[in-house]
């Protein structure tokens, strides 16, 4: 690596600044997006080594923001000449437009995780080692274990932002995720378990045998509860939503819904509530891109805005919106840092950093003894949810019913069916133990993928619907 991408280009570092310069004159916004990038990623299944898999990539994205109008191209080749040529389409955008370049993003010199990259150490034969351990501590420590898959993703990305007025802004992320699924077996039933964690640190925690085998032993006594699971029934609930990885559902039913460009242009559910009670009393969330080492944590975001702890409901009640510079510009409201992009040849749009509830009043036992007839959910999987409507469908990959308020047979199939804003109404007990994920999100919007956090403490909410599988 060079000190600078910039010095990657095959002209001086002026020349650069001034063909940026000059394709943002007169607009309201922009940058030069540079980006260099390593990916490695590992999967161990079935007893060998399945997949490996390296790569490197480099490129910029040069963007011209004029009014609602966005100018983007993008290239892999770090020349004059294909700079030139970003110019040229970017900047088409202006037109008549009499625009003045808005105030630059303030610096900071916060810095969140460290710069090492965690693929080269340790090595690629210590990596499929442990893998290889892994899988066969889990296949020597119960017999009902037919299939193991052990995977770990690690990247290592530099990104730089070079705005009109020369000000560069620059961010080294490191990020690894490791990830365990298990089969197990009885009889002619099978069922699966999946656990998982990661962040923004070096690879050598997951070498720590204890790390490596919570891990391992959560992915197995999910897989071994499902074995015992029953059908789930189907109607009308009281619902305890587990604290951590649960929060997935507030992260898609409502964190969506709370984005800046979807709120500007009227299609959330959310749009036009600012100031409204959209959740019950007790209920705050925040977006937060500014915990240490987390995986949804940023320095600045990709237009170079420090990240921010953004409350998003206060005590039931709408306050903000996440956004990047353009939305917040044409909403005539703040940037909250949260401008993120999937890699160079993607623009900015408004996302989520670590998105979660804060805590309540209650301890988790004394809300799940309150249920006299309902669902426990403690994990999920997939779902849907319509951004315009807030309509969501949940599975829940582990969950139990609760009878006189004790935990009682586990279920296999539950759906959670809802309404995001009339769901964060039905909440009446928040729980004081609120926990971000293990480290395994990721979202999609737009055909982008970025990496975030989600959490949420234990949760009570009242009469929602459940479809199951139950006969």
């Amino acid at each position: 690596m060079t000190n600078s991408l910039i010095e990657r280009f095959d002209v001086s570092t002026a020349t650069l600044q001034g063909i940026v310069s000059d394709t943002l004159r007169g607009a309201d916004d922009g940058e030069l997006y540079l980006e260099y990038r390593e990916q490695e990623s590992l999967v161990f299944d079935n007893g060998r080594l399945k997949a490996g898999d390296f790569s490197t990539d480099q490129g910029f994205g040069l963007r011209c923001v004029a009014g609602e109008a966005v100018g983007f191209a993008h290239s892999g080749e770090m020349s004059e000449a294909a700079l030139r040529r970003a110019a040229d389409a970017a900047g088409a955008v202006k037109g008549g437009h009499s625009g003045s370049l808005a105030e630059p993003p303030i610096g900071t010199n916060q810095r969140l995780y460290g710069a090492e990259n965690p693929i080269p150490s340790p090595g690629f034969e210590a990596k499929v080692q442990l893998l290889e351990t892994i899988d066969g501590y889990l296949r020597g420590r119960d017999p009902s274990v037919r299939q193991v898959s052990v995977s770990l993703a690690t990247q290592w990305q530099v990104v730089e932002i070079l705005r009109a007025d020369g000000q560069l802004a620059q961010d080294v992320r490191p990020l690894v995720r490791l990830n365990v699924s298990v089969v197990a077996g009885q009889g002619d039933r099978q069922e699966s378990g999946s656990s998982g964690a990661g962040g923004r640190t070096g690879f050598g925690e997951f070498m720590v045998e204890d790390n490596w085998r919570r891990i391992a032993d959560e992915a197995l006594r999910q897989a071994k509860i499902n074995l015992e699971a029953v059908a789930a029934p189907a109607g009308t609930f009281d619902i305890v939503l587990g604290s951590g990885w649960p929060g997935v559902m507030l992260h898609e039913a409502v964190g969506h819904g709370l984005e800046g460009d979807f709120n500007r242009k009227k299609t959330s559910a959310f749009a036009g509530l600012m100031g409204q009670q959209v959740a019950a009393q007790g209920v705050t969330v925040v977006d937060d891109g500014t915990i240490t080492e987390r995986r949804g944590s940023l320095t600045i975001d990709d237009e170079g805005t420090p990240t921010n702890r953004t409350v998003l409901i206060e005590d039931g009640k709408l306050v903000n919106y996440m956004h990047d510079r353009q939305n917040a510009r044409l909403m005539n409201m703040a940037p909250t840092g949260n401008g993120r992009r999937q890699s160079h040849a993607h623009v900015p749009m408004p996302r989520m950093t670590n998105t979660m509830m804060l805590n309540g009043p209650h301890a988790p036992e004394e809300i799940i003894s309150s249920v006299s007839d309902g669902i426990y959910a403690v994990s999920f999987g997939g779902g849907q949810v319509d951004i315009t409507s807030g309509k969501f469908v949940f599975g829940c990959t582990e969950a139990y019913r609760i009878r006189g308020g004790i935990v009682s047979e586990p279920l296999k199939g539950v759906m959670l069916i809802g309404n995001g804003p009339e769901a964060m109404h039905r909440v009446t007990m928040v729980g004081n133990d609120a926990a971000l994920d293990t480290g395994i999100g990721n979202c999609g919007k737009a055909g982008q993928w970025v990496p975030v956090g989600v959490g949420q403490p234990h949760l009570r909410m009242n009469a929602m619907t459940v479809g199951g599988t139950e006969a």
